[in-house]
């Protein structure tokens, strides 16, 4: 992709926060960044400045992709991620596996102590974060041990301790160390520092409103006035991430999207708690009701898993019926390892969920821009894409057996159930612009007759006269809103309102592309049908003459005998089983002596 073109696809990225990558022309990722605005961010880069770092990125960038997240704390955490799994080669900094410190609680110890870790262990702790910037790490352990006065100290120092150290007199630990605070009293503590640290908030606040209240009551104003502070402190802690786990469950989190008969699957794949990568796929959808949805994304997991490493879990996005969660779990096992099926029963799982649908919506977002409807619609200057287009065409034999053809292509598919075939019955000789204007007018009158929907665009093959003809049609039906382009055949010139002389596009366009396979069809189809004509009327006119051999005989004969060379070559048996006898041996005469 060229400079230019990468400078007009980043003005549509969003508002949002997310990462960014810039990828080469093999595909593969050579820059990872992270964003508050997708759109402000990557713009600046296609700025006039002297940064050669910047320089050597885009010299060597062929595109640039993004992914979304909820804020820019978790576009820290997942760049983080992706910088350690992908390694490329213009991100110097995060390489290593150092990583964002987290909070350890020691709820396994009698007395548990908070410290800082950048290291997740299993060792029966519970963990919480990751923090970014670090500083945030400290601010909360700061604020809980003012607030919970919980140790902070090592438990070889607990240990050993015999009367309180400074901690204390300041009023950041109560002092368990030396028996000035009793197990259950120190545990109340604990659970409220967990109910902040776990994102339990309002619960928390009705608690300490509860002991503000008491103390008060009581006239403990030196304790109701910490109460009420650390209310007010609690406000500083709002904003929680959902990007990580901390008890390094390696599992996959599936989103899914889908929009008429195209679907998504976007994947985060989480290793030890942490989303290190993702995966996109399309799904080709045949229906809307929720049993085939769940048929899509069944698939489309099977189709994924069959080249990827299994996780030990997967969420999906909906409930699986019993029989076909079963059929799925069985499916996986057969490839790898068993793997158990999760579903979004609490908000941690919907959090991640609602990310990886975010992703698998823009995914599908991204396809339908790429998509050759899409680029012929911004070729041709429409508001939307193009979903239905209806191409014409003409044939005939110097207007002998004139016939026209009407081919359907819906999401750029052709459907040839709605494909048509015409009789041109109001124009004598090889006059194609007035058999256009019969075609369409009768298609069009037909499909406002019925009320049924009208195309996105009408296509017809031919150049500048044979469009012209169209939009005056058009104009006289008042359907003037509906657009009509025609392709010239020879130069592959596009002809429209938009472009009244004419427009190239580079052959590799897939707009180009689809209105060329739209002609060559409407071109199959029309010459096909009027070779079924002359051929029709050649096999009626070789058997004028016979005594007693009408058109409704000549009907059955064409029906039983694709050609006059198989009817010549058929025995008065064959014949007789399809006109009778009497008329067979009359036919078989006639035959063997006109045609010797």
């Amino acid at each position: 992709m060229k400079y230019e073109e990468l400078k007009q696809k980043v003005k549509d990225f969003p508002d949002r926060p997310g990462i960014y990558f810039f990828k080469n022309l093999q595909g593969e990722i050579i820059y990872i960044g992270k964003a508050r605005s997708l759109h402000n961010r990557v713009k600046s880069y296609f700025l006039p400045q002297p940064d050669l770092k910047v320089q050597n990125i885009l010299s060597e960038t062929d595109d640039i992709d993004y992914l979304l997240v909820n804020s820019e704390k978790e576009a820290s955490f997942i760049e983080n991620n992706y910088i350690q799994f992908y390694q490329p080669k213009f991100n110097l900094r995060l390489k290593d596996d150092k990583s964002f410190p987290f909070l350890k609680l020691a709820v396994n110890d009698d007395f548990p102590g908070l410290s800082l870790t950048r290291r997740v262990e299993d060792d029966g702790a519970k963990y919480f974060g990751p923090f970014s910037p670090a500083d945030d790490a400290r601010k909360m352990m700061s604020f809980l041990t003012r607030a919970f006065q919980i140790r902070t100290c090592e438990n070889s120092v607990f240990k050993s301790r015999r009367r309180p150290c400074l901690e204390y007199d300041l009023k950041m630990c109560s002092a368990p160390c030396v028996g000035l605070i009793n197990r259950e009293a120190y545990w109340q503590e604990v659970d409220r520092a967990l109910l902040l640290l776990e994102g339990k908030k309002t619960e928390l606040e009705h608690q300490l409103r509860l002991k503000m209240d008491q103390a008060s009551q009581e006239l403990k104003f030196e304790e109701a006035a910490h109460w009420r502070d650390t209310l007010k402190s609690l406000e500083r802690f709002r904003e929680t991430q959902r990007v990580i786990s901390t008890r390094k469950d390696n599992m996959d989190i599936v989103g899914y999207a889908w929009q008429g008969k195209k679907g998504a699957l976007f994947i985060f794949h989480m290793r030890a708690g942490r989303i290190r990568s993702s995966s996109g796929r399309l799904l080709n959808i045949p229906g809307k009701d929720e049993q085939q949805q769940r048929r899509a994304l069944n698939e489309g997991l099977l189709a994924f898993y069959d080249s990827q490493e299994l996780p030990d879990k997967i969420l999906l996005p909906f409930q699986l019926k019993k029989e076909e969660a079963e059929a799925l779990c069985y499916d996986l096992k057969n490839r790898s390892t068993p793997v158990k099926l999760l579903y979004p029963d609490n908000k941690k799982k919907k959090v991640l969920l609602e990310l990886a649908e975010q992703n698998a919506s823009l995914l599908l977002e991204k396809e339908e821009e790429a998509s050759p409807t899409a680029e012929l619609a911004r070729v041709l200057g429409l508001d939307k894409p193009v979903e239905r287009i209806e191409g014409i065409d003409i044939s005939n034999t110097g207007g002998d057996e004139s016939v026209g053809s009407l081919v359907v292509f819906d999401h750029g598919q052709a459907n040839k159930a709605e494909y048509r075939r015409y009789l041109i019955k109001t124009v004598s000789g090889p006059d194609d612009f007035a058999s256009i204007r019969e075609v369409l007018s009768r298609r069009l009158k037909r499909l406002i007759a019925e009320n049924k929907p009208l195309p996105d665009l009408i296509f017809i093959d031919g150049g500048k006269g044979q469009l012209g003809v169209a939009l005056r049609v058009m104009a006289e039906l008042n359907l003037n809103l509906i657009p009509v382009c025609s392709l010239a055949k020879k130069e592959e010139i596009i002809f429209s309102s938009a472009h009244p002389e004419g427009l190239r596009l580079d052959p590799t366009s897939g707009a180009l592309k689809l209105l060329q396979q739209v002609r060559d069809e409407a071109h199959r189809f029309a010459v096909g049908f009027h070779r079924q004509r002359r051929a029709k009327k050649s096999f009626s006119s070789e058997l004028d003459g016979i005594p007693g051999l009408g058109p409704a005989g000549k009907k059955k004969l064409r029906l039983a005998f694709e050609a006059v060379e198989d009817l010549k070559k058929a025995s008065e048996e064959e014949l007789s089983r399809v006109v009778g006898s009497k008329l067979a041996k009359t036919i078989k005469q006639f035959l063997s002596e006109h045609h010797q």
